[in-house]
């Protein structure tokens, strides 16, 4: 197991989905930075069950720690994500993503540059 880099102290951002993105459920997401700076962002997310439509304008990398979410991109397949995958997404990917069980991932998010 990935030992957790984030610090005790670090104080949680506590957000949900847009209110028109949301297909399913009440999803809340918990995220806590770690760190950023120079176009990246580096922490962990946590999301509770639910589903809304995900529109990325970012790069993001991350590890799936806990859980068990399903990142359906537009004309694609299901992803299953369970603890232990990693997935690179790209800016501009759209699509559904579903929490199936509260889900804890590590990420890495680059900024595209204006």
């Amino acid at each position: 197991m990935i030992p957790s880099a984030m610090p005790a102290a670090a104080a949680p951002e506590i957000t949900r989905p847009a209110p028109d993105r949301v297909i399913a459920g009440d999803p809340v997401h918990t995220t806590w930075n770690s760190d950023e700076g120079g176009g990246l962002h580096v922490g962990q997310w946590q999301s509770t069950p639910g589903t809304w439509r995900v529109i990325y304008d970012e790069w993001e990398y991350f590890h799936i720690r806990q859980g068990h979410s399903i990142l359906t991109p537009d004309g694609g397949a299901p992803i299953h994500l369970r603890p232990g995958d990693a997935l690179v997404i790209r800016s501009g990917t759209v699509g559904i993503w579903e929490t199936v069980e509260t889900t804890l991932k590590d990420y890495v998010i680059r900024l595209d540059a204006p």
